[in-house]
């Protein structure tokens, strides 16, 4: 087998695991009333089932990037996926909500694992920077096709099977990847022994999240602080440790750093748009589930777009202008959206907004992405996608509690609840490309811009 194909046929296989991840972070919503009426469970209750696997995989994915760093891509990958085959299994057969938690925690946590991992081996596989953003792109299609794949999936299997069957499918999926992946990724060489693992950084990193969601969402104030206090002794770890999940002279990278920092309110107004936009179609305009799935189309199709055209835009413009071309754009989706009069419509009022979202997401964040792996090496190329992934995940969660806090908290949503949130969101993607476009004014010390 030569290069070319084994390196496709290697990314197919990457990208395939990323799919499954990417279902399950969208794939619950639709089937939260089936899995609360089953339960017998409220709102907050259910609740834990959408944040409790994108924190987790958050909050673990630098020590999962550490990890592939130190024992090896290829078993880190195989290992989060027998994690989150294992842990598909588990919910599907949950006989109660705390299991059905803990297995979405567990989902997450095998996440942490195969992501860095996956990423890492992309990264190396195409190292030179417009084949790598190619890559990626393959990549991010395929994960966010993933993502609206989990809300039509939702839908159909809630209405036709049974809730549990939303976890179920990964399991033969999941286990042919795990088939398939000696046959194509080389074994992993010998690694340096005598490292250790800053398991509390990993803990820290996990709680704090956690418990600064847990307070938003309740409203407490104390839970907030004491969420804030944890990322603070994160912080500290990190800086006093001897074996850091991420020594802080990695951010002394300026374009990682500036890449990664804006990440947060992207990955914050992406979720944001398909939490709300769901409700606000199901709630204002009326659709039904079904029907509010497949309204997704039109961004799915508009993202895919932007995700094979960027490759291209950093060829002709370079990483940094085009990840500020996505991000305007992206402000200005959310900007249309933050108009949403009280009794709108599908086609005027939420599908342009929702493709220029979803074309500045497809064109920004891969952008994002490729800056976020700039001078990689083997040694780090595991930690730096540990970041990148976390900071998007963590960005997502923690953005569209904030965001989303007000609109759930009270009750039914309102039309001007939709409109602050969007426009706030909005605001932070503003600022982040403010900062990029400060950033593409100065000259890069080293590589292209």
């Amino acid at each position: 087998m030569n290069t070319f194909p084994r390196r496709t046929l290697t990314l197919a296989l990457l990208s395939l695991l990323q799919f499954l991840i990417a279902i399950d972070v969208t794939v619950v919503n639709v089937a939260l009333p089936a899995i609360g009426a089953r339960f017998d469970a409220g709102p907050a209750a259910l609740s834990w089932v959408v944040t409790g696997y994108t924190l987790v995989g958050g909050g673990l994915l630098l020590l999962g990037g550490r990890l592939t760093d130190l024992l090896g891509r290829r078993r880190m990958f195989l290992l989060g996926a027998a994690l989150f085959a294992l842990a598909s299994l588990a919910a599907g057969l949950a006989p109660n909500l705390e299991t059905l938690v803990a297995a979405r925690f567990a989902q997450g946590a095998g996440e942490a694992l195969a992501s860095p991992a996956a990423m890492s081996l992309i990264a190396l596989l195409y190292p030179g920077p417009e084949e790598r953003a190619k890559a990626l792109g393959v990549w991010g299609a395929i994960s966010a096709g993933g993502l609206v794949v989990g809300v039509l999936l939702s839908g159909v299997i809630v209405q036709l099977l049974d809730w549990r069957w939303i976890f179920g499918i990964n399991v033969p999926l999941a286990a042919a990847v795990i088939a398939i992946t000696p046959a194509l990724v080389r074994p992993d060489g010998p690694r340096a022994a005598g490292h250790r693992l800053d398991l509390p950084g990993a803990a820290l990193l996990t709680a704090g999240p956690l418990t600064l969601v847990h307070g938003i969402l309740r409203g407490s104030v104390a839970t907030m602080l004491a969420g804030a206090v944890l990322l603070g002794a994160f912080v500290l770890v990190e800086a006093r440790t001897k074996s850091p999940l991420v020594p802080l002279s990695f951010f002394a990278h300026r374009t990682r750093a500036v890449a990664n920092a804006a990440t947060v309110p992207l990955s914050a107004g992406l979720s944001t748009s398909f939490f709300l936009l769901t409700l606000y179609m199901q709630d204002v305009v009326e659709l039904s589930p079904l029907q509010a799935g497949l309204a997704y189309l039109p961004f799915c199709a508009a993202l895919l777009a932007a995700i094979f055209l960027t490759s291209r835009l950093i060829g002709a413009f370079g990483t940094k202008r085009t990840a500020l071309l996505g991000l305007v754009v992206t402000a200005a989706g959310l900007g249309w959206l933050a108009r949403l009069p009280d009794r709108g419509g599908l086609w005027v009022d939420v599908l342009p907004g929702m493709i220029g979202v979803a074309a500045g997401m497809g064109v920004g964040l891969l952008a994002l992405q490729n800056a976020a792996l700039s001078d990689v090496t083997e040694d780090d190329a595991g930690t730096a996608s540990g970041v990148q992934r976390s900071v998007d995940q963590l960005g997502g969660s923690l953005g569209l509690a904030v965001l989303v806090g007000a609109v759930v908290g009270g009750g039914s949503a309102q039309a001007a609840d939709y409109r602050a949130a969007f426009g706030w969101a909005a605001v932070g993607v503003l600022v982040a490309a403010a900062g990029v476009a400060l950033t593409a004014r100065s000259r890069p010390r080293r590589g292209p811009a």
